[in-house]
């Protein structure tokens, strides 16, 4: 009996020992697996660091290809909506420009243009900068090239190009000046809500869109969007000159195609801008030297600004905009 009882005590000691050396690896085995774990998180956060550093230092904008001190037709883009704060704004044009027309090895500027028109501010400020390093820069010629669309701001900023090309299908002109917003007055009546607004001033919220609108300041805001159209005919006649045929609808804001617009004067061939840098200026090499927004400002001004300018336009708060 004594001997039965050693061996089921021996029995039971093994079996707590191999009970106790499992727990023992299984804990070793989750520490490992849970260093793993860590050295994995660890190396994902110095990554996700190391992203943000980049997103915010300046290398992150990095402008253009290395010109090699190579002769180069430089290339700009004019994409998207002219207007403050977008990719299109005149302070990103300007630079680009100013970059352009700066290097020494600039054989001609190519503004290669895609975009629907926007600021009459923002197209004004750049057609001016284009004009004045033209002055500065007698020997740099600066081409205008549409691509899908130049209408309106963007038709604006091209009228300062010493020519412009564009393809048979693209969409040009739309020279006239554009202001829209809605009127909510009865819809606040059907809802029983009363609208208050107080103003110094007698015509300080003549744009709100919750008051009903009065004949004389309907006069005075189309005064200012004639005023902003004569302006805007005024620098388009004065870049294109005799080139321009009369037509009864060529300011009525009205588009045309690139063929269309050959014919009108609008344009002075159909081109693209690599053909324009082999054929015309003579220089196939092309150098980007369009001003880039890093992916954090991007993503900064898009979450900051755009929902309040949509709000801004559809309110009828919004400036005139050349479209």
């Amino acid at each position: 009996m004594i001997e039965r009882d050693e061996v089921a005590a021996r029995k039971e000691d093994r079996k707590a020992w191999q009970l106790l050396e499992k727990t023992l690896l299984a804990s070793v085995q989750e520490q490992r697996r849970s260093r793993r774990w860590g050295i994995f998180f660890k190396s994902l956060t110095f990554l996700y660091l190391i992203g943000a550093l980049f997103l915010l230092s300046p290398l992150s904008n990095l402008e253009g290809a290395s010109t090699a001190g190579k002769p180069h037709t430089a290339l700009i883009e004019v994409r998207g909506t002219i207007a403050d704060r977008q990719e299109a704004s005149a302070d990103n044009l300007v630079t680009s420009l100013r970059r352009a027309f700066k290097d020494e090895q600039t054989r001609a500027v190519v503004l290669r243009i895609n975009s629907p028109g926007g600021s009459p501010v923002q197209a004004g400020y750049v057609y001016d900068e284009i004009k004045r390093l033209r002055s500065l820069h007698p020997d740099v010629p600066v081409y205008a090239v549409i691509a899908d669309i130049g209408a309106s701001g963007a038709y604006y900023i091209a009228a300062a190009a010493d020519e412009i090309y564009a393809d048979k299908a693209s969409l040009v002109g739309s020279i006239g000046v554009t202001a829209a917003g809605f009127g909510f007055v009865e819809t606040l009546d059907k809802l029983g809500i009363e609208r208050r607004t107080y103003t110094a001033g007698e015509h300080k919220a003549f744009l709100d869109p919750f008051q009903p609108e009065r004949a004389d300041e309907r006069e005075f805001w189309q005064g200012v969007l004639h005023t902003t159209h004569k302006q805007f005919i005024e620098q388009v006649r004065k870049g294109r000159g005799d080139r321009l045929k009369e037509n009864p609808d060529l300011f009525s804001g009205l588009v045309w195609s690139g063929e269309q617009a050959v014919e009108l004067g609008l344009v002075d061939g159909l081109s693209s801008a690599s053909a324009v840098a082999r054929d015309l200026v003579g220089v196939e090499e092309m150098v980007d030297f369009t001003h880039r927004e890093s992916p954090f400002q991007r993503f900064s001004r898009q979450l900051g600004t755009s929902i309040g300018n949509t709000l801004a336009m559809h309110l009828g708060l919004a400036a005139p905009q050349l479209r």
